[in-house]
């Protein structure tokens, strides 16, 4: 560990002391230079610090405004060529932009001491404007990175992704409050370990101001790291009337276009707190539930005579299924007297309910936006008073909503037009012209 520790220690002070031989020669230069021109007669005393100042402020300038477009130039015309993707976002969002703003800011901060060293308070004041104009231009730079990177990582295979949106606005957050302390401790003149240290006093207060932005740094690990939720996923959460495509999974909210395309913004701690509804693995899968029920008047329920089975025997889904089904019936009642099956109460008989549910689920079978690899169920449900509820439970090939919605209502209108080819009537609640029918008559 010690050994590690030494060999890393090497590379660090060679550059340490590489920096301050070239701030020391930097210095040098500039005090040579601002001696040296208070020694010509021609020049003012009064006026040689202001033409020092000046001269520095336009070399600033000629770097800034030639040698900088030079430089993004260049670098647009090598990332040009690349075939690499992710240069292009270090370009696309500023990067090198921010980067050569730092070669004005490094420029006075290195020959302010030198050149101002007759005037100290003046030094301390350019130095600590440059000094300004670096952490703000290094919080840009980082800002711009990290904003890259997450158009890098939306650009790669979408399998196993994680959302960074939350932990790239912690990284921020974090990168301001940094500058913040940096930028305050210039302008003080203290050290930044001092304010660090004041800070403790603001911890309850701090813990106040920044409890959303905890609680949502929080719940933003938790839903990346389960993968509970994703950017694009489809939510429905009702507590907050949510019903849409989450747009944007924030520090502190997420935000979902609704399909009446208006906008909901949660809390993201809420998400951790309160249930909600991800469709996304719906739509990862090979279909869509169908779950819907209909009601059948009990009334008219009843055992299929000949006539009604000869009628029924017509149609073609249905043929296969009458024809094994009365093998299976008359075996069964082979063991009963003749007399007594004269009886409808005695043995085995089909009615016009299960013939029905029968022709439900080979309609199913054969329709083609079914998907037959998934769950196919048509089921009778507990009666609960309007009639006997016939529940089908399938999934539609098509996940798309308005194709869905078509062959979700294509197959009911299809069941609610063929019930009375069964001698079956669809229950429904009274209305006002059975009341009419009724004082008519």
């Amino acid at each position: 560990m010690s050994e590690t520790s030494a060999a890393l220690k090497i590379p660090t002070q060679i550059l340490a002391n590489q920096g301050a031989a070239m701030d020391s020669k930097v210095s040098n230069f500039a005090q040579d230079f601002s001696e040296w021109l208070g020694r010509q007669s021609w020049v003012p005393e009064s006026l040689a610090t202001l033409i020092i100042f000046v001269g520095m402020l336009a070399l600033a300038a000629i770097i800034y405004f030639v040698f900088r477009p030079l430089i993004l130039r260049g670098v647009a015309h090598y990332v040009g060529k690349t075939d690499t993707l992710w240069d292009n976002e270090l370009v696309g969002h500023g990067v090198f932009r921010w980067l050569t703003h730092l070669l004005p800011g490094i420029l006075i901060f290195l020959l302010v001491p030198g050149l101002f060293k007759s005037e100290p308070s003046l030094a301390n004041i350019l130095r600590g404007a440059s000094s300004l104009y670096i952490i703000i231009s290094c919080y840009l730079i980082f800002d711009s990175v990290v904003n890259a990177l997450q158009a890098i990582y939306k650009k790669a295979p979408s399998e196993g992704k994680i959302n960074l949106t939350t932990f790239a606005q912690v990284a921020k957050l974090l990168a301001a409050l940094i500058a913040i302390i940096l930028s305050l401790a210039v302008i003080l003149g203290k050290s930044p370990l001092v304010l660090l240290g004041g800070l403790g006093v603001f911890a309850s207060v701090l813990m106040l101001v920044f409890k959303d932005v905890i609680l949502g740094f929080i719940a933003g690990i938790q839903l990346a790291s389960n993968r509970m939720l994703s950017q694009g996923d489809w939510l429905e959460m009702t507590s907050h009337q949510a019903d849409g495509t989450v747009e944007l999974i924030g520090l502190t909210t997420v935000k979902v276009r609704n399909w009446d395309k208006t906008i909901t913004t949660i809390p993201t701690y809420a998400l951790i707190s309160c249930p909600f509804k991800n469709w996304q693995g719906m739509s990862e899968s090979t279909g869509r539930r169908i779950k819907r029920s209909f009601f059948i008047d009990t009334s008219c329920i009843r055992f299929c005579d000949e006539k009604m089975l000869n009628k029924l025997r017509e149609i073609e889904y249905l043929k296969q299924y009458l024809n094994s089904k009365e093998e299976e019936i008359e075996e069964s009642n082979s063991n009963l007297e003749e007399g007594r099956l004269s009886n409808q109460v005695n043995g085995r008989r089909l009615t016009n309910l299960g013939t029905f549910r029968a022709y439900i689920e080979c309609y199913l079978k054969a329709h083609p936006n079914i998907n037959q690899e998934m769950t196919l169920i048509v089921r009778q449900l507990a009666t609960e008073g309007r009639g006997i509820p016939i529940e089908i439970y399938c999934f539609s090939s098509v996940k798309e909503w308005a194709g869905y919605e078509t062959i979700q209502a294509d197959i009911f209108d299809h069941l609610f037009a063929i019930a009375s080819d069964f001698e079956l009537n669809v229950f429904q609640e009274p209305t006002g012209r059975d009341f009419q029918r009724l004082q008519n008559s």
